[in-house]
This record gives C-alpha cells, sequence and structure tokens, in this order.
C-alpha cells in the first residue's frame, strides 16, 4: 500500500467530564485513507494495528454478492443488510436471519455462533447474520456446512482472498484470530482498514455498491434502534456507510468521494469511539454542525452530571 511521507500526529484524547470536572481520559487513533491506500490525514500512527472485528461484515459480504448466493436464494436487500450487522436480537433482525437459512434449506442448528447470555437460540447472536451468509454461500457451493468457520474453509479462504485483493497484498500476510462469534478476525493496520472502507465507498464494483446499498435502505438491521451506525445513516442517507467493531474500533465511507474513516480507542472504550467520530465527521464536513448536535445529545451527553469531549483533531499529510 501507498503510504504518506509522514503517518503519525498527534492521538486524540476523549474525556468524561462529571460536572466539567476531568474524570477519566481515553486515547484514540484515527486514519482517514483514499481509495488507492493513500494515508489523507492521521491522529496518533496509521500503521497502528488492531483486529478489524465486526468492522469486516462488509467485506466478508463479499462472499454473497461475488458468488451468485443472493440470486441463488432470493436473498434481498434486507437480508444483505442484516448480513453485515451487529444487531440487536430483536425479533425483526432474527427473522431476518431465519429468512437466509430457511430460503437456503439450511437447518437453524448448524450455525455455530453462541447463544447470547440469557437468550434461548444461536439467531439471537449480534453475527447470526454473518454466519447465516457463510453458510448460504456453502449451500450454494456445495461446500461443507459443519465446519465452516475452519480458517482453511473453502468460504473463510474465498473472504481473505477477496479483502487481500481489495488492500492489493498478499492473503498470507494476515495475522488471524477467532472471532468471539467464532469466525476468522484479522490484524490490520489502520490506515488499511481506512482504505477497505475507502474502497467500499468508491463505487468501482457492483458488488460492493450492493452491500452499500443495502446498509443504507437498512439502517435498522445493521445494528438497531438507538444504536450509532444506524442512527449515523438514518440521518446521513446515501452520504455516509457505518459499522461499528468490538474494542473501540469504528470504521466510516463518505461514498462517492473514495475516502475511509478508521478510528482505534486504545483502552476499547465504546462511548469513546462514537465521540471521537461525531467529532472528525463535523471537522470533515462529512456532517453538518446540526447532525452532530443530534447524536452529540445521543452519544457524547451521558446523563445529567456527565458528558465527554474530544480534545484534538486530524493532521492533513
Amino acid at each position: 500500500m501507498t503510504m504518506g511521507k509522514r503517518t503519525q500526529a498527534a492521538a486524540l484524547e476523549v474525556r468524561l467530564l462529571r460536572e466539567g470536572i476531568i474524570e477519566s481520559r481515553h486515547l484514540v487513533q484515527a486514519v482517514v485513507s483514499d481509495d488507492r491506500g493513500r494515508v489523507l490525514s492521521v491522529a496518533g500512527n496509521a500503521e497502528t494495528a488492531a483486529f478489524v472485528r465486526s468492522a469486516l461484515k462488509p467485506f466478508q459480504a463479499l462472499a454473497v454478492t461475488s458468488t451468485g448466493t443472493l440470486e441463488r436464494y432470493g436473498l434481498s436487500d434486507k437480508d444483505l443488510a442484516i448480513i453485515t450487522s451487529s444487531h440487536k436480537g430483536s425479533i425483526e433482525q432474527v427473522r431476518q436471519v431465519f429468512n437466509i437459512l430457511w430460503r437456503a434449506d439450511i437447518d437453524a442448528n448448524v450455525i455455530q455462533c453462541p447463544i447470547p447470555q440469557s437468550k434461548s437460540s444461536r439467531l439471537e447472536y449480534n453475527c447470526s447474520g454473518k454466519h447465516a451468509g457463510m453458510l448460504a454461500v456453502c449451500q450454494q457451493r456445495h461446500w461443507p456446512l459443519t465446519n465452516y468457520l475452519d480458517r482453511k474453509h473453502p468460504v473463510q479462504q474465498l473472504i481473505i482472498t477477496k479483502v487481500a485483493e481489495l488492500l492489493r497484498m498478499p492473503a498470507e500476510e494476515f495475522l488471524t484470530a477467532h472471532d468471539d462469534c467464532g469466525a476468522p478476525t484479522y490484524l490490520m493496520q489502520l490506515s488499511q482498514m481506512a482504505s477497505l472502507y475507502a474502497v467500499l465507498a468508491s463505487s468501482n464494483s457492483v458488488d460492493m455498491e450492493r452491500i452499500v446499498r443495502a446498509m443504507n435502505h437498512h439502517p435498522t438491521m445493521v445494528a438497531g434502534e438507538g444504536e450509532f451506525d444506524t442512527e449515523l445513516m438514518r440521518l446521513t442517507p446515501s452520504e455516509l456507510v457505518s459499522k461499528s467493531g468490538a474494542e473501540g474500533v469504528q470504521c466510516i465511507s463518505r461514498l462517492g468521494e473514495g475516502m475511509g474513516l478508521a478510528i482505534k480507542v486504545m483502552d476499547g472504550s465504546k462511548r469513546a469511539k462514537y465521540a471521537v467520530a461525531i467529532h472528525l465527521l463535523q471537522q470533515m464536513g462529512w456532517i453538518t454542525p446540526s447532525i452532530a448536535q443530534s447524536l452529540a445529545e445521543k452519544f457524547m451527553n451521558l446523563g445529567k452530571y456527565k458528558r465527554l469531549e474530544v480534545v484534538g483533531e486530524l493532521s492533513l499529510l
């Protein structure tokens, strides 16, 4: 990948203020890249490595859009949106996951993600849509269903090959570990995550365009009522695509401009990544001040006595 001459600058700091007094601090790094892999701006170190976690889901969905699986089983954009999701396990979301399995003639017991605490079904797990998509590809290609999470399984090899092609690097160079749901996740530089989301935004691929459309048209499937990804995409229709990952990862695409933003909170805080996303999106002009204010009311004002503030900004390269 092509890098700028300087890919390091001062990191961001998120402060929790209790009645104006600093109570906690979070260190955050962020990168903006274009669809050619060039780092455009940075806060912190663009080469910082982190597991991409659920921010990879739109690209794992390429296994579905690029193999004819959607057409084979008559899957809709709503089905595709739940495949990209980290959902809340609502009745509507669980039914959508079941719809994928039913149309592909797959027994729901085959799915291998965990059963959430205090729940009764694996379909209620936040990654179940991704798993259903992987299984549908396996069914369409006549690949084994029982070991679909194995790193060497053809569906996992297809996914990492697609990701590697987008980043123009060999697939075998990725370091792999298991995500909490049991599927492989990959260690990437923040600049690589940002570049992936820039490519997603570039409209250069019919397969990725369909993923973008599905997420934009069905934001409630992608996360859920009151969740950051859903609320941001509702407020910016056909402008931004947003996907959270665990441990403080947040990625956002600027549609039509081939630009992607990747955020990593070093201590894994969810609240801090949303605060930084709002701060940077407004700084870059990707959202209006009124949208920033609306999001801040939900994600930065944490109660009567405490709120978040972000110190710092992206440095242009």
